[in-house]
């Protein structure tokens, strides 16, 4: 099992639509062009994995969040995190983690991410408590605001919880 983590290239965007549509999830295109637009321009850094030759996942480092506290703070942001379910628990969501930090690490010491709070976001809710994120302590957020006690809302892929989590620096040799 060979897992091989790369930069997002021009003849990914419809292989990964369709990957994503065998599964039954609806990711166009055109949303990987646009991935591959921001990172030639240096918005974003998306991390594409591959096992044995096949893609089986990827993630992105957002230089500038939406998230309001990361972008007030300046910190980058893990974002749209995702693995084929047929390629889950076999280490590929670890890597892309791993390497994601790393590249944030080049530039800063703290990580983010956002995590769905409902059971279809249970195993990145385990996986990243894990990895030592923790909530950054604002609550949860949806589209552009926090949400507050007697809020009424859909729960829903837009209800989030922020974490973040410091990274070590390395130490020169």
């Amino acid at each position: 099992m060979n897992i091989h983590i790369r930069l997002l290239n021009e003849s990914d965007p419809v292989v990964i639509s369709q990957a994503f549509q065998e599964q039954g999830w609806a990711k166009s295109a055109e949303q990987y062009i646009q991935y591959l637009a921001e990172q030639q321009k240096g918005e974003r850094v998306t991390l594409v994995a591959e096992l044995d030759g096949a893609f089986a996942g990827y993630a992105n480092v957002l230089w500038n969040s939406y998230y309001p506290s990361f972008k007030e703070q300046g910190i980058p942001e893990i974002n749209d995190f995702n693995v084929l379910i047929k390629y889950q628990r076999q280490g590929i969501g670890s890597r892309l983690m791993d390497r994601a930090e790393e590249v944030i690490q080049e530039r800063t010491d703290t990580a983010g991410i956002g995590v769905g709070v409902f059971s279809d976001y249970g195993k990145a809710q385990i996986l990243y408590a894990r990895r030592g994120y923790i909530p950054d302590g604002q609550g949860i957020h949806k589209h552009d605001r926090y949400l507050k006690w007697g809020d009424e809302t859909i729960i829903d892929d837009d209800v989030v919880l922020y974490l973040t989590k410091k990274l070590s620096l390395a130490q020169p040799e």
